[in-house]
């Protein structure tokens, strides 16, 4: 009896250590997914529904440890020492690529209407396939004796080498995106029914969901596009503009495409101020679309941390710049970089201004013709590198589903408040078309209903166009109202969105 209970003991000893694993242990945290884990399941489960094919390669190039940055040369420190600095390491003018390329593709379009004759245009009587049909049976006539009467179906059966066809191809009928996401079959067996017994705290283990309260209210995040069907009847005007250009006095260097070089640490130059500011590639795109011009009055609605800021004033252009954003933690970071790329210098004294404010509240109306609207994001490279802020956190998850909600108040409110002729441009660091393309068009129709205001989004694809060099764009996914700049292991820019929009009326 003494020997039984002693065995139980010891077994029961051993059930509560092996019961007994601390939050710590290592498999609990083997079987832990953390924010970066569920960020990436959620993109492999939307994002390849957008880019297809093309998403393992996005995806492999957002993975890396590191990814590429531009370096913004300081007008305020020892520019000229600069400049050589960066070269020395290998880097390129950005704008002198741009030119390049540019005047290279001019060259090639004249070669190309100077080698293609001009030829007279008549009107033709008969379908083009009569013609191209007659012209073949007239040149096979001088090939063969008189009186021999060609074939013209045996020019179909030619011996190619290949199998003969079973059926014949069929073309494939090209549909938007929204279509076939519509006509999708919902996997029912991964919705969270309320019988299920699962609290709201655990459904951050599946597809997030608009609001948490069961199964009426439970929504694929993909299915948001079917809230922005209620605005797909409105109309929205694209119109073509080639102004895309580098304004004179900005200076950014890059490495070339399959260059993975890392620039240095910026240091303090003669002036106390460092040399210059280093960014994601893909962020001084969103500045550049503003096409600034001398005497413009800016605003920087999210500007935190100050980056794109900071490249607004080194074009030397604004005579006014306002950077805001909502939180003082995010204000004190503009003004950091402010103070680390400025100083003290007199020439921004009542011309630069950063401000603490709630972006959807902004009233100050036609004063301002530039504005930025880089709004808070899933920001996808981030979150699948850092636990910390990140956006697929358990405890963000309203956060994140509202995203798109709060994204659209912001550009709404940006919109109210553009002069006639001035120009918004709205960006994310996001790939999902649901907080690019979505809340453009969500924002343009509330505002129409609202103020009756007349907005044109510009179309820069042929001004992006010398550029193709150093980035890649998203140019067959479907994006109408701006543009994408896709991560690739060569160009690891991005992501980026960007929308021009102006005000006509």
């Amino acid at each position: 009896m003494t020997q039984r209970v002693a065995f139980l003991g010891v077994r029961s000893v051993l059930w509560s250590c092996k019961r007994g694993h601390g939050p710590n242990h290592w498999s609990v945290l083997k079987k832990k997914k953390n924010a970066k884990d569920k960020a990436l399941e959620h993109f492999n489960d939307f994002y390849s529904t957008v880019y297809g094919s093309v998403w393992p390669h996005i995806r492999a190039a957002m993975l890396k440890k590191t990814h590429k940055y531009v370096a913004i040369v300081n007008n305020f420190s020892d520019t000229e020492d600069i400049v050589q600095k960066l070269q020395l390491e290998g880097a390129m003018d950005m704008k002198e690529l741009y030119e390049v390329s540019k005047k290279s593709k001019a060259d090639r379009d004249r070669k190309k209407q100077q080698l293609e004759p001009t030829k007279p245009i008549y009107k033709m009587d008969l379908p083009m396939e009569n013609v191209l049909e007659m012209k073949t049976y007239s040149e096979l006539k001088t090939l063969v004796p008189e009186g021999y009467q060609p074939s013209l179906k045996a020019l179909d059966q030619e011996d190619d080498g290949l199998p003969p066809l079973e059926k014949p191809f069929e073309p494939v009928t090209l549909r938007p995106l929204e279509e076939d996401l519509a006509a999708a079959q919902l996997d029912e067996s991964r919705i969270v029914r309320p019988s299920a017994g699962l609290t709201a705290s655990s459904l951050h283990e599946y597809m997030p969901a608009t609001k948490l309260k069961g199964l009426d209210d439970y929504i694929l995040e993909s299915e948001h596009y079917g809230y922005y069907s209620k605005s797909a009847d409105f109309e929205i005007k694209v119109e073509e503009d080639s102004s895309f250009s580098f304004p004179e006095h900005l200076k950014i260097f890059t490495f070339e495409a399959g260059n993975d070089s890392h620039f240095p640490a910026p240091k303090r130059g003669s002036t106390g101020v460092y040399d210059y500011y280093l960014m994601d590639g893909g962020s001084v795109l969103p500045v550049l679309a503003l096409d600034l011009h001398a005497g413009d009055v800016v605003l920087d609605m999210c500007a935190a941390p100050g980056g794109k800021s900071l490249i607004a004033l080194q074009t030397l252009l604004p005579s006014v710049l306002v950077a805001n954003d909502q939180k003082m933690s995010r204000v004190n970071l503009i003004n950091n970089v402010l103070e680390e790329y400025l100083g003290d210098l007199d020439v921004w004294n009542g011309r630069l201004f950063v401000t603490q404010q709630d972006a959807r509240v902004i009233e100050d109306k036609n004063i301002y013709n530039k504005i930025l609207v880089d709004v808070p994001c899933t920001t996808d490279r981030h979150s699948l590198h850092n636990d910390d802020t990140n956006m697929f956190s358990p405890n963000r998850i309203k956060e994140r589903l509202q995203l798109p909600e709060y994204q659209s108040s912001i550009l709404l409110q940006a919109l109210k408040i553009l002069p006639i002729g001035g120009t918004v441009v709205y960006s994310t660091c996001s790939l999902s078309p649901i907080q690019n393309d979505g809340v453009v068009q969500m924002a343009l129709k509330k505002n129409w209903e609202e103020t009756q205001s007349v907005m044109v989004v510009k179309d820069i694809t042929e001004g992006l166009g010398p550029l193709r060099t150093i980035y890649k764009f998203a140019d067959d996914f479907g994006f109408k109202y701006g543009t994408v700049v896709l991560p690739t292991r060569k160009s690891n820019f991005g992501p980026t969105y960007f929308s021009k929009i102006v005000r006509v009326q």
